[in-house]
């Protein structure tokens, strides 16, 4: 189940994607919502609208490095003598992740810090 359409990316992006775009953003949609699935379970029913802003920020940071676009640019350095031009990307292969405020929104993010006492000589019970 794909929790967002290729309109809902368009209207993020503010412009209609072409052909070729829309069958790739198809795709790309239909992998960010089977992320998200094995992320959250049965728990991704319980939030459709967060999840479609998330599907699509996922699509637009993959698109965006296709199309040399700053989604997801990290830093960039431009110099004017002798014409440099330097873009570093989050995901430069292009993978799909979730950023921190993602996680936290869709309640993903979060660990469990614990100690276990190690068991000494004498310590069971026989």
């Amino acid at each position: 189940m794909a929790y967002a359409e290729v309109s809902d990316l368009e209207a993020r992006l503010g412009r209609e994607l072409t052909t070729d775009e829309q069958a790739r953003a198809e795709v790309l949609l239909g992998d960010a919502s089977a992320m998200l699935d094995a992320l959250m379970g049965d728990a991704a029913a319980e939030k459709p609208d967060l999840l479609c802003m998330v599907n699509c920020n996922m699509v637009i940071r993959v698109m965006g490095l296709d199309y040399g676009q700053a989604y997801g640019v990290d830093s960039m350095s431009i110099t004017a003598g002798p014409y440099a031009q330097t873009w570093n990307y989050n995901a430069p292969s292009g993978d799909m992740y979730l950023t921190k405020s993602e996680k936290l929104m869709l309640g993903l993010y979060g660990g469990y810090i614990g100690t276990i006492r190690p068991m000494m000589a004498g310590d069971h019970d026989d």
